[in-house]
């Protein structure tokens, strides 16, 4: 004998898939684009990205490796010795070097017979491959800084051309990002001078 069973009708409607609105496709890719050009605009008020060009920074940094700068370290806070800065050239503005900070504000600096001095204090620095082969005496003035290349004996930096304005430092170095080989902190090891 055969049972009757109920039987429950189907909607044909109901079960194919619901097509999406052409207008929710479009406020979704507004939606993105909106939020992209926003995330754009934090990251680069915060941080730039610059790529070095030349052997000023060696051993440290290299030619064609890319770095992220702070641009909110120094609004926050003030350069250290041994910052690694990101500025606009003094004598043209258009172009931007990276160099490290020797000397702040108000300081003396002295480099005879390879070595630097601060304030009459000699400074250890342990990132330098070769000793600066060049002597002079510099003073800073207020609001600028007095900054080397790391490759002392191939650099145009302060003992060249003087010293660099705060209001022309971009921001603060902290960590090259490419080629991937080289990824890593920049500031790995600080100066230290003789009295501290």
């Amino acid at each position: 004998m055969i049972e009757e069973m109920d039987t429950i009708p189907v909607n044909v409607e109901d079960s194919q898939p619901e097509r999406p609105n052409l207008l929710g496709i479009l406020v979704d890719i507004l939606e993105t684009l909106l939020l992209s050009v926003v995330l754009f605009f934090i990251i680069n008020a915060v941080s730039a990205r610059i790529r070095i060009d030349g052997s000023s920074m060696e051993p440290n940094l290299h030619h064609d490796e890319f770095v992220i700068v702070s641009k909110v370290n120094y609004r926050i806070g003030e350069p250290e010795r041994g910052d690694v800065v990101v500025f606009d050239f003094p004598r043209n503005v258009t172009q931007e070097y990276i160099k490290r900070v020797i000397g702040l504000p108000g300081e003396e600096i002295q480099i005879k017979d390879g070595q630097v001095y601060v304030n009459g204090a000699a400074l250890t620095e342990p990132y330098l491959k070769m000793e600066p082969r060049y002597e002079g005496e510099w003073l800073v003035p207020e609001n600028e800084l007095f900054v080397l290349g790391d490759n002392r004996n191939n650099s145009s930096d302060s003992h060249n051309w003087g010293t660099v304005p705060m209001e022309n430092v971009v921001g603060e170095a902290l960590l090259v990002y490419w080629p991937p080989s080289s990824w890593g902190l920049v500031n790995g090891a600080n100066p230290v001078l003789a009295s501290d």
